[in-house]
């Protein structure tokens, strides 16, 4: 059995890798590349492997740099099928969409502006695309196995999004797991990941690998920045994935608002995924710590933005108030025409709750960035800027190596899907404090499993 790295490899997106086993080809996770633009132009190029060779894809879970490159995956001649849970086709169906309408969207503006390399510019896949890509999907469930080829493949829970799942594969003696992102034991909604079974190989991702969460106390800070944004008359902006974080965000809002430790000020989900990922939520109560009453009062008190023009018309509203919005690193979405309106002024605040790659608009804001690059223009960015560190659904490595703690280690450990740092600061944990081999694979090494 040999594996070959085709993503996720010294970057934390575009997690691809090649399975090749006496004449099947499994391609776990078919991801989109995402941050700076060296890393995204990946998107753009040829894949490394005719994609018609490719038998299957098992997907780890929903999220976009794991799944998103899949229409443009069928486009070039996949037309096999496309395995995971439940959940993660119900959110894969929600966020491929999304992203093919973002593409075709961000493509007519350029074509308008003028402010493309590219003449006319094009998306990287289309609506239509996404529809397509759909019927290649089939459900597996949690905890039996099924067969491609000479593979025995079994997915257990990861714990990070409803749906996500960690991939074992087995042939003959040899066996190899891939985590997937993996969640964390305390997650506000998500039950922990599920033990795994020992295994002989091991790719493990390190988002990460370097950094402990933050031992604040999330909800009262998070309180604190409410009361003081509403005290200056200001407007909360949260940028958040549709998927994980914008659930997480309305619930404790909610939460608080009904405790009374935050004023009781309008909540404006502005994200159509994230409304329809509430569904989704209570479709698959099994995979998370929220009864129906408490999904129920949750939505209760969220207004949903659907349409484009009713979202314009909240950048014109200026009373106090809370916009969650996509995409969460503010690499596109809503969230940018709200801190276009609203970043100028130092009375609003923008409040970054999760991990923000190298490149995109959060990570310049969380290192000193006074104006973005939106919309082809430059906008002075004046708000207030908060950062929460205890939201993420990644464990960090404290969290990573306590739920590595019982097994035997493996003959080698891939570390994948992380920056550079993060990545080898997990391997050199895992080297001298648990005594496993392991090592960061670079974009297109291959190795024989043994």
């Amino acid at each position: 059995m040999k594996i070959r790295f085709l993503g996720a490899a010294g970057t934390v997106t575009g997690s691809r890798y090649l399975i090749q086993e006496q004449g099947t080809r499994l391609l776990v996770d078919c991801g989109l590349f995402q941050g700076i633009k060296s890393i995204r132009s990946r998107n753009w190029k040829p894949f490394p492997v005719d994609p018609a060779s490719i038998d299957a894809v098992v997907l780890t879970h929903a999220h976009l740099d794991h799944s998103g490159y899949l229409p443009r995956f069928m486009r070039e001649g996949f037309h096999g099928h496309i395995l995971c849970t439940a959940a993660t086709r119900e959110l894969a169906d929600i966020l491929l969409a999304d992203s093919a309408h973002l593409q075709e969207e961000d493509a007519r503006h350029a074509n308008r502006h003028g402010y493309s390399k590219h003449h006319p510019a094009e998306p990287l896949y289309t609506i239509e695309d996404a529809r397509k890509v759909m019927t290649q999907f089939r459900t597996v469930d949690f905890d039996k196995p099924f067969r491609i080829g000479p593979l025995t493949i079994s997915l257990s829970p990861a714990g990070h999004i409803l749906g996500s799942a960690c991939v074992r594969v087995d042939k003959g003696s040899t066996s190899l797991t891939f985590s997937g992102d993996v969640g964390r034991p305390n997650d506000l909604i998500m039950r922990p990941p599920h033990a795994l079974r020992d295994s002989d190989y091991l790719v493990l991702e390190s988002t990460y690998g370097d950094r402990l969460h933050g031992s604040d106390n999330t909800r009262e800070k998070l309180a604190g920045i409410v009361r003081d944004t509403v005290a200056h008359g200001g407007t909360l902006m949260i940028p958040a994935f549709a998927v994980g974080r914008a659930q997480a965000m309305t619930y404790l809002l909610s939460e608080m608002m009904a405790a009374h430790e935050i004023p009781d000020l309008p909540i404006y989900l502005d994200s159509p995924m994230a409304i329809d990922v509430a569904d989704v939520l209570l479709r698959h109560s099994e995979e998370h710590r929220l009864d129906s009453g408490q999904c129920r009062a949750m939505a209760a008190r969220i207004t949903q933005v659907r349409t484009g023009d009713e979202s314009r018309e909240l950048t014109q509203i200026r009373y106090p108030k809370i916009i969650i919005a996509g995409a969460g690193m503010l690499n596109g979405g809503r969230i940018l025409h709200h801190l276009q309106s609203f970043g100028g002024d130092s009375r609003n605040t923008l409040v970054i709750t999760g991990y923000q790659a190298a490149g995109t608009r959060g990570y310049a804001l969380l290192n000193g960035a006074d104006h973005l690059r939106m919309y082809g223009m430059d906008v002075s960015i004046h708000c207030r800027i908060e950062q929460l560190d205890d939201l993420s659904a990644h464990a960090d490595y404290q969290e990573l190596m306590h739920w590595l703690q019982p097994l035997r280690a493996p003959r080698q450990t891939f570390i994948t899907h992380g920056e550079p740092i993060a990545s080898d600061s997990l391997r050199q944990k895992l080297v001298h404090e648990m005594g496993w081999p392991a090592l960061a694979p670079e974009q297109g090494d291959e190795f024989e499993l043994d």
